[in-house]
């Protein structure tokens, strides 16, 4: 007989379960007798002890072991016989009405994996990114690893300037009070480059070493210090040295420090334009996987498994307490953080590892082991020793998993963009690389 399965709301269901204490009870003595040929007992030499002070010691224990074993079996039996994918772990509540005697009833709710359908794919608008690296990115590139490494040089009667560093004290008040952290000396910064408010460094652009100036400076409602957050202060400057940057030349010192032994500056040119067209590829195929995997989820509406989705929210709250944690963030395993913050993220998550999961099946995108190791090539081409690295991924199970889990998206990003409608678009060097 067809085990009757009630829906309840949604992926939830319930269905009812039946053990015989007679089947419970024979293997209950069997595993008591089992204990009692060693067990040791004061009073009794080894395996000598009565069954019934065995049946004391040991039967709570292995009775309860029992029974959820039997509820076990009788829970597969019936996930077998009705074809449910049970998500998450089913909660048993016993059954007290309508047992028949000599047996034990409990109840198993639980949430079962949606029916997944594929969108239609070829309804799907998606925007294909490119970046083409010029030679002009590259100059800019150097550029800034030219002012990373600039040496300051004190300048008597010089304006502060973009890419000088200044060195000043300040003190801020708010309603002529002065507040933690709003007050410093011998301070140095270089202007431009984002380390101070803008409108602290507007003030400061202009001034000559030995010049004061008092401004007013509204902190933005979203600044990190909630005491001073959304509220205007007086600040009042002084400065002391105005330096200017003295980039380093292009030369053979130059490429050395930044890694080429032989000071050759064209090969160190090379390098720069490979590793940057290595991280502009990366950077495009994570835009194009956004746009796709945001497309896919969009076009979905299915149920998901509410306990999958607080599976993953929680996973992440124990990620973010880890983060913390070693940013050396004290009570870290005490701060609260709400689970419901990831609950939305979560859900798009579960939604869409269920549709991806589903696609890879269906059109058998599953990643084959050239692809795997060809992509693991292509990301030990980033460390000094290649071959090294493609043979440890290659002869680590779990490392080898990480990069089939990358191949796989990128085969379901690929398969996808071959079926949209897809509009391709050129991004500018600094947007893609957040420096514009």
């Amino acid at each position: 007989m067809q085990p009757v399965v009630e829906k309840l709301s949604g992926l939830e269901r319930r269905v009812d379960l039946v053990v015989s204490l007679e089947d419970v009870e024979k293997e209950v003595q069997a595993q008591l007798k089992r204990v009692a040929r060693n067990a040791k007992v004061q009073g009794f030499r080894p395996g000598k002890a009565p069954l019934s002070i065995i049946e004391r010691s040991h039967g709570p224990g292995i009775r309860y072991d029992v029974i959820n074993e039997e509820v076990g079996r009788s829970l597969e039996k019936v996930l077998s016989e009705t074809e449910l994918r049970v998500a998450g772990t089913p909660t048993l509540e016993p059954k007290t009405e309508g047992v028949e005697e000599g047996t034990l009833a409990f109840s198993a709710t639980f949430e079962v994996y949606p029916d997944v359908e594929v969108p239609d794919l070829s309804a799907l608008a998606i925007t294909r990114s490119a970046c083409e690296v010029s030679d002009a990115d590259i100059q800019r590139t150097i550029d800034i690893l030219r002012k990373q490494r600039a040496v300051y040089e004190a300048r008597e009667g010089r304006e502060a300037s973009a890419d000088d560093r200044v060195t000043l004290d300040f003190v801020g008040r708010i309603d002529g009070v002065e507040f933690e952290g709003g007050k410093a000396e011998n301070f140095p910064f270089v202007l431009g480059q984002g380390r101070m408010l803008p409108e602290f460094e507007t003030a400061v652009t202009g001034m000559k070493a030995g010049e004061e100036k008092t401004f007013p400076l509204t902190f933005p409602e979203e600044y990190g210090s909630e005491e001073v957050a959304g509220k205007t202060a007086e600040f009042t400057i002084t400065v002391r040295e105005v330096a200017e940057g003295i980039l380093p030349e292009v030369d053979a010192e130059f490429a050395k420090q930044l890694g080429q032994p032989e000071g050759d500056v064209e090969k160190l040119l090379a390098d720069v334009r490979t590793n940057i067209e290595r991280e502009v590829k990366a950077r495009v195929q994570a835009r194009n996987k956004g746009s796709v995997m945001d497309a896919l989820v969009a076009a979905c509406s299915f149920d998901v498994p509410k306990s999958l989705v607080k599976n993953d929210a929680e996973g992440r709250v124990a990620a973010a307490r880890e983060d913390l944690k070693q940013r050396g963030v004290p009570n870290a395993d005490s701060m609260p953080i709400p689970v419901e913050a990831f609950e939305a993220e979560s859900e798009r998550r579960v939604r869409l590892g269920l549709l991806v999961s589903e696609l890879v099946n269906s059109a058998d995108l599953q990643a084959k082991p050239e692809q795997v190791r060809e992509r693991i090539e292509e990301f030990a081409q980033n460390y000094e020793q290649p071959a090294q690295v493609v043979a440890y991924y290659l002869s680590d199970r779990q490392r080898r998993a990480e990069i089939e889990a990358i191949v796989l998206e990128d085969n379901v990003v690929e398969y996808v963009l071959s079926k949209a409608q897809v509009t391709d678009e050129n991004v500018a060097f600094d947007e893609l690389m957040g420096t514009n």
